[in-house]
């Protein structure tokens, strides 16, 4: 395969259109972005490559819009391939307003395949073709006009391979019986690829010190991240330029009533305060008042004997079966599934069970696993 493919600048309505009527005789389409995102909440898109064979077409979404022939070719037909495709498919609907489907994550079937779950496209295509790309363009300014000719060969090879690697792909999942696996993968990114308010309302729990909040703090937590989630959406700032995390979780922890209190979180400045200080004391006063009923439950200390217990016998399982079907353990459970799991337990909640592929494989042991760890 040429590292020297041929390369069509696309910047205006009438050649997306005629790009678009090339692509659609297409079965199977290689798909990427480049993008800035170090002063926004939103991916600012600064280039859409999109290959079926033959010509490579460079979109600039900084010149043309989405057309409708373009949201028609990403939002049904041929199946598109993306490498690592999260970011990806919030530039595009951040762009085009259109979810790029039916998709194929290339990384994720890797990862299927009992590789790095994390692959990266370098190390794809060395695996699978034996070709060497050039990474020295990684960092590049790819809103810059116009992108030199290395820029242009860069953003062509991240695409170009990507058809003749699924194509090996493909074949080594139908033989080991896991293209269902895939199907059922990539449908989940896409169910989560949106933002919502209630993806926003989950927001609290990627937090890892959770457990050390009393419930009336965890409910503040909740509700402060909520709304930040809202508002950098709303003000399109990185999340972390409102407030951090680490600020939101410090506030929740001390329950301030008054600005004076709010003041002193440690490293909330007053310019945070005098912008958002009432909104902040104001979501932190509804969680002191709110009634019991509303409260989440308390979670259990993740470095107590029976916590560590749990975890044990959950991980025993889930590396078992990892270790049967040759692929690494977090592709079949994270660390968070499984604290919920052990959480869930403590409580007495009903388990949350994985569903799917990974439910038929690993449901029933984790299950029974639990139960064993209190049998006398």
């Amino acid at each position: 395969m040429s590292l020297d493919p041929e390369i069509r600048w696309i910047d205006t309505p009438e050649a997306l259109d005629a790009a678009c009527a090339e692509l659609a005789r297409a079965d199977t389409l290689a798909l990427d972005t480049e993008f800035f995102r170090e002063s926004s909440f939103y991916p600012v898109p600064a280039l859409v490559q999109l290959y079926a064979g033959g010509t490579v077409y460079l979109i600039d979404p900084q010149a043309v819009a989405a057309t409708p022939a373009l949201k028609r070719l990403l939002g049904e037909g041929a199946v598109k391939l993306l490498h690592a495709s999260s970011e990806d498919l919030e530039v595009l609907a951040t762009w085009a307003g259109v979810l790029v489907t039916p998709l194929v994550d290339t990384q994720v079937a890797q990862g299927l395949l009992g590789e790095d779950p994390a692959m990266g496209y370098q190390r794809l295509v060395a695996h699978w073709l034996g070709e060497t790309l050039p990474k020295d363009e990684t960092r590049s300014d790819w809103l810059a006009r116009p992108l030199s000719e290395t820029q242009l060969r860069y953003a062509a090879l991240d695409v170009v391979y990507l058809l003749e690697v699924w194509q090996h792909q493909k074949a080594a999942l139908e033989a080991a019986g896991r293209l269902g696996w895939l199907e059922a993968e990539c449908d989940t990114l896409l169910a989560q690829a949106g933002r919502s308010d209630e993806t926003d309302a989950q927001w609290y729990l990627r937090q890892r010190q959770l457990w050390k909040l009393a419930p009336r703090q965890i409910e503040a937590y909740r509700r402060l991240t909520t709304w930040r989630e809202g508002e950098a959406r709303r003000r399109n700032l990185p999340r972390g330029w409102l407030v951090s995390d680490k600020l939101l979780f410090a506030i929740a922890e001390r329950m301030p009533e008054n600005r004076h209190e709010l003041a002193r979180v440690d490293g909330l400045k007053p310019s945070q305060i005098k912008r958002d200080g009432d909104p902040l004391l104001a979501l932190v006063k509804e969680a002191k008042h709110c009634d019991e009923a509303e409260l989440p439950a308390a979670l259990p200390v993740p470095t107590s004997p029976a916590f560590k217990k749990r975890l044990k016998a959950l991980k025993r399982v889930v590396n078992a079966e990892a270790e049967a079907l040759g692929v690494a353990p977090e592709l079949l459970l994270r660390r968070r599934d499984l604290e919920a799991l052990v959480t869930a337990h403590l409580n007495g909640s009903a388990l949350p069970l994985p569903g799917g592929w990974r439910g038929e494989r690993l449901a029933a042991a984790l299950s029974h696993a639990l139960d064993e760890v209190v049998t006398p």
